[in-house]
């Protein structure tokens, strides 16, 4: 289900979108610098296939880059002010849709495979060990048995000849016991650490975003939850930062998309750089836009942060073909207030970046207490 934004909100989210994607609007279609007419249902599909966009996972035969591009293109088409080609545009879409979540759907349930593959194979080693043991514990029964059997005989040489027996196989069986334990140990310590490690690469793939190994935009939502139950028991402040990178279509479409790409690394890189708490959270949340969480941040401290962050980013250079690729980041920071949802929070920091952006990039913009807006 989706929550489509309404109103003043939508016109803000809309222009966000369209300056996202660096359209050409027509004289007709786009006078006076305006957002153009565009009908609900339009909206609506622009809202969802973003929304798609920015929870969607890398995969075999999926790269994140390939299916926003893809997106994006869809967008753009329904953006057009003419409808003639828009049957043809959600068809083609619905395509693209249904393929791509059949492909999901496949590599999930394949990481699912794998993980209960993993731990299957461990438990069917264990079985086998415990199978063993009763098989020789049944044997050491028999000649328990046995034993009992010629105590109460009346015959001396049998009671020998058994207590030997028992004797032997009790001794034999204990001996191979402990070394099969102290084998098994050592494969169990060897299995676990297989395990642990397979298992930590398994839990990493889900929280981490698969380009830049920030955090994903999942592992961000439940981080955030987490600091704000601890704000409410502490009042200990919390600010959240959010920062998108400048012109970066341009870079791509300069560049191409394999610089792109190394362009967010090198931003994570940096910001992790910054950000060494282990406190700090450090999250990409949408193509090119990054959120990190600053627990005991006030918004002054937070404020102090981002400009390292601005000065950090535009001071960096990369040689690329006998020239450099250079880039700024533009910025949003918020402090949580008392009896603030997380909702309420994003939006302020989000608006915040927004007002960054439409005003000369390379920026920080502090957001306004909820009861405020920004000038």
């Amino acid at each position: 289900m989706y929550l489509i934004p309404k109103g003043r909100l939508l016109k803000k989210w809309m222009e966000k979108l369209i300056e996202q994607f660096d359209f050409d609007w027509t004289e007709d279609s786009h006078k006076g610098g305006q957002t153009p007419a565009i009908s609900e249902e339009r909206a609506t599909l622009l809202y969802m296939i973003d929304t798609f966009n920015k929870h969607l996972i890398e995969f075999e035969g999926h790269p994140v880059r390939k299916a926003r591009e893809t997106l994006d293109e869809y967008a753009k088409q329904i953006l057009q002010p003419k409808d003639e080609n828009l049957e043809r545009v959600l068809f083609r879409f619905r395509q693209f849709f249904s393929g791509y979540r059949i492909d999901e759907v496949a590599y999930v349930q394949k990481t699912f495979e794998e993980f209960r593959t993993i731990i299957w194979d461990f438990v069917d080693q264990l079985s086998e060990d415990l199978n063993n043991e009763q098989v020789e514990d049944s044997e050491l029964r028999t000649n328990l048995d046995c034993l009992k059997d010629a105590v109460e005989s009346n015959s001396i040489d049998t009671l020998k000849d058994q207590s030997r027996k028992f004797i032997d196989c009790y001794m034999e069986k204990q001996f191979k016991r402990e070394k099969r334990r102290s084998t098994r140990m050592k494969s169990v310590r060897k299995n676990l650490n297989v395990v642990k490690k397979q298992l930590i690469e398994a839990v990493d793939n889900a929280r981490l975003d698969h380009l830049t190994k920030a955090m994903n935009r999942k592992s961000f939502e439940e981080y955030a939850q987490q600091h704000m139950r601890l704000f409410e028991a502490s009042k200990q402040p919390l600010s959240l930062m959010m920062l998108d990178i400048d012109h970066f279509k341009r870079i791509n479409d300069t560049y191409g998309h394999p610089i792109g790409d190394f362009v967010l690394k090198e931003l994570v890189k940096s910001l992790k750089d910054i950000f060494q708490r282990e406190s700090d959270v450090v999250a990409r949340v949408g193509g090119e836009e990054f959120s990190i969480l600053l627990p005991d941040y006030s918004i002054e401290a937070a404020k102090i942060k981002a400009e390292e962050v601005l000065k950090k980013v535009a001071a960096n250079a990369y040689a690329h073909e006998g020239g450099e690729i250079r880039f700024t980041v533009s910025i949003g920071v918020a402090e949580l207030y008392d009896n603030e949802t997380k909702e309420s929070w994003i939006k302020r920091c989000d608006l915040a970046l927004y007002h960054s952006k439409n005003t000369g990039r390379n920026r920080i913009t502090i957001a306004p207490s909820p009861t405020l807006k920004v000038a």
